[in-house]
């Protein structure tokens, strides 16, 4: 059995700051592991090397479900997003290992492929209306068959979701957080138009999604949805901040407009609520903050039982590494849904050589052992590190809010 005997925790910049952790077994197979956390990575980083890495030699790198009890159970201090990032990364790399050992890609190892591969939507966004639908006509182009519109809102300088001008959208932009001002009736009158000129421009057989990113209050994310119930979304997302989970059920009231949440969630007790209760449609826990393969699969297994469907998250946020492994987990899972699918730059994509693909609209792992993704540490090593927020909200009295 292939024994632990290194761990390295890898942070690197190649566009964006990554953190990766690659163990190392007695026969020379080696396994990698997201260990990302937007905004806040050296804390992970920490976390690993000085509290977990030491826990993890000399253990047996087949044991991944006891390890992953270990740290969960052994830590007292039980989830939070620090811990389950770092969780997840063990686990990813231990189930890289297996893969490897056994000659298999990780979806094998987790039932075998229950789709020919992954649907994943497309990001189209804009300043203006028609700049969005312009860049949502190429995506359609390029294959997408499912497209997240966001748009500009008249008055506002900045709005999540948008790219400045000439630039791919890159959230954490400054090294001390940037100040937004965020208007709730301006944005609830300009996403029923968007939708409303997608749905003209693109016709019905493309799937169109929104990311209202926690900004409504509930009884405004009931009217958000009913507004956009004659456009048919595929879903809105995150329409109201999840840490009161019955929230969910007054937006059921008023729509019929699928909901999604959970990409800041990190363990099943953030979903049980919401999903027993069916109060949402599609559960977007991804697995680099909600404690790698092992612990999705638990949520998706909940899910199922209520007809909830996995959503994860799949933005630039992520490396390479946890794509991989989320297509591994939703190319195997009976309830996948969608998986959300934003590029890396070239320079990302050279330091994690990876062997998942795109295309007609979907994306397959690939059969490679294990994950099928390793990360280059020379090239790695060129990129440094540098520090980088995600921004704020605040109303236009001032008051902070939800970004």
């Amino acid at each position: 059995m292939p024994h632990i005997v290194d761990a390295r925790v890898i942070v690197t910049c190649p566009n964006r700051n990554f953190v990766t952790l690659k163990l190392v077994c007695d026969d020379g197979t080696t396994g990698v592991g997201d260990a990302t956390l937007n905004g806040r990575e050296l804390s992970v980083a920490s976390y690993l090397s000085d509290h977990v890495v030491p826990c993890l030699i000399g253990r047996d790198a087949h044991r991944i479900e006891d390890i992953w009890q270990y740290l969960y159970k052994g830590a007292y201090w039980r989830r939070g997003p620090v811990t389950m990032t770092a969780i997840a990364a063990v686990d990813m790399a231990l189930w890289d290992i297996k893969g490897k050992v056994a000659g298999l890609p990780v979806y094998q190892l987790l039932g075998g492929a229950s789709r020919t591969s992954c649907l994943v939507y497309a990001h189209a966004n804009g300043t203006t209306i028609e700049d969005t639908i312009a860049t949502a006509l190429r995506c359609r182009d390029d294959g997408y068959r499912a497209i997240r519109l966001q748009c500009g809102v008249p008055g506002l300088a900045a709005t999540y979701g948008v790219a400045k001008p000439g630039q791919t959208y890159e959230p954490a932009d400054a090294a001390l957080p940037t100040e937004s001002v965020w208007s709730t009736a301006a944005y609830l009158r300009i996403v029923p138009a968007l939708f409303a000129a997608a749905r003209e421009a693109l016709g019905w057989d493309v799937h169109l999604l929104h990311d209202v990113h926690h900004r409504l209050t509930p009884i405004e994310a009931g009217r958000l949805g009913r507004d956009l119930e004659p456009y048919r979304p595929f879903w809105i997302e995150d329409a109201t901040p999840a840490e009161n989970q019955d929230a969910f059920r007054l937006i059921r009231q008023h729509t019929t407009t699928p909901l999604a949440v959970g990409e800041v969630f990190n363990s099943i007790w953030d979903a049980k609520q919401l999903i027993e209760n069916q109060l949402i449609d599609y559960i977007r826990a991804t697995v680099v903050h909600a404690g790698g393969i092992t612990h999705l699969r638990r949520i998706a297994a909940l899910a199922d039982l209520y007809q909830v469907r996995t959503g994860c998250h799949g933005a630039t946020d992520l490396s390479p590494v946890a794509m991989a492994a989320a297509l591994h987990f939703g190319l195997s899972v009976p309830n996948f849904g969608i998986q959300e699918h934003m590029p890396h730059t070239a320079d990302t994509d050279a330091v994690f050589p990876h062997a998942y693909t795109f295309a007609d609209g979907g994306m397959h792992p690939g059969d490679a052992p294990g994950l099928g993704v390793d990360i280059d540490e020379a090239r790695a090593a060129t990129h440094a590190y540098r520090r980088a927020y995600l921004p704020v909200n605040r109303l236009e009295d001032g008051t902070l809010w939800s970004w």
